[in-house]
């Protein structure tokens, strides 16, 4: 199994978090992990994404990795934060062809086949569906699915809580990503951790 899938395959719902503070990070990681969701992707769209890396990577049993990698700029300095695997909004040859020089999981965003494909000749089977609901939402991943029987998923962009078990039960969707388990800022630490065990026990393959 590649280290993405294993990585993937690790809860059933990726955390998207976009925090401000540093300060904040690792209450959420810890809340996160206690509640079951081990995989924690930190966008880059905020001044402190990298330095919540760092911090996050000091909670015990944290995956952490950074979403929002955009080119080879942003890749390496999230590698240089410690992410542990790289998501993007996008694929393009010169950043696949980055991640792959650079060994770390890899999880590019796609929409339609021709992206999947081009994917593909880079020898990545695994690919992020995004923006997930406003591409057609899971019939158009089932759609998409059909030639390519073979490639994995983590459907992510505009799921919620009450959606994301009808995704997950596709069979090659190995998870989710969502951004409703943390709301914007630091929220209730409890209400986090209660939102990160109802997301765990959804379906995970």
């Amino acid at each position: 199994m590649k280290p993405v899938e294993r990585i993937m395959r690790s809860a059933p719902v990726i955390p998207v978090l976009v925090i401000h503070d540093p300060a904040d990070a690792q209450p959420i990681a810890r809340a996160l992990v206690a509640g079951g969701l081990n995989v924690l992707e930190v966008t880059l769209r905020t001044p402190a994404a990298l330095d919540v890396i760092r911090e996050m990577r000091r909670v015990d049993g944290a995956i952490v990795g950074a979403g929002t990698v955009i080119d080879e700029l942003t890749l390496d300095q999230a590698i240089e934060a410690g992410a542990e695997f790289i998501v993007a909004p996008g694929l393009t040859e010169r950043l696949g062809l980055a991640a792959i020089e650079r060994a770390i999981p890899f999880l590019p965003g796609i929409v339609t086949a021709g992206e999947l494909m081009r994917g593909l000749d880079l020898g990545l089977e695994h690919f992020k569906f995004f923006p997930a609901e406003t591409s057609g939402g899971l019939p158009a991943l089932k759609a998409l699915c059909g030639p390519f029987g073979h490639v994995k998923f983590c459907p992510t962009g505009g799921i919620r809580s009450e959606t994301a078990a009808s995704w997950l039960a596709h069979e090659q969707v190995l998870c989710v990503g969502g951004s409703w388990l943390v709301p914007s800022g630091l929220a209730d630490l409890a209400g986090i951790e209660e939102n990160a065990r109802k997301a765990a026990s959804l379906l995970s393959k």
